[in-house]
């Protein structure tokens, strides 16, 4: 199994599980997220920051992998991604490129592009829930 899948595998359960700790584990000390085209969120305490509020609301997360390639340390993960707030559904199709720091095996650099504008106008009936997803 190649390292790209292993550190792939901790970081969606963790997300699953919405262990914020364990999620910003998988990555290095200056590891980033980007929600593609913004700027990216640099450093696990961003990315707690960032991904927290959505992840703690939510009474249910599950991400479906519709595909994926691994290679050593570059995932490509198509994804359907699923939120549960007070029972109903949000949903948001994503695809994203995971890059892992080889001497470390920690994710360095994770990139999602996704429609925001529809993500946010879907979340929108779910109340305040931080700035999820906007830029910085």
């Amino acid at each position: 199994m190649a390292t790209s899948e292993r550190i792939w595998g901790r970081l969606l359960g963790a997300v699953e599980r919405r262990e914020v700790p364990a999620l910003v584990a998988c990555f290095t000390e200056e590891g980033s997220w980007q929600n593609v085209p913004h700027e990216p969120w640099r450093g696990r305490l961003a990315i707690a920051e960032r991904l927290g509020p959505i992840l703690l609301r939510s009474e249910r997360v599950q991400w479906d992998v519709v595909s994926a390639s691994f290679t050593e340390h570059r995932a490509w993960l198509e994804r359907v991604d699923r939120f549960w707030i007070d029972g109903v559904e949000y949903a948001v199709r994503c695809n994203g490129v995971l890059e892992v720091d080889p001497e470390s095996g920690l994710i360095r650099e994770f990139r999602d592009y996704v429609d925001l504008g529809e993500w946010r106008a879907r979340l929108a009936a779910a109340g305040p829930l931080g700035d999820v997803g906007a830029p910085r």
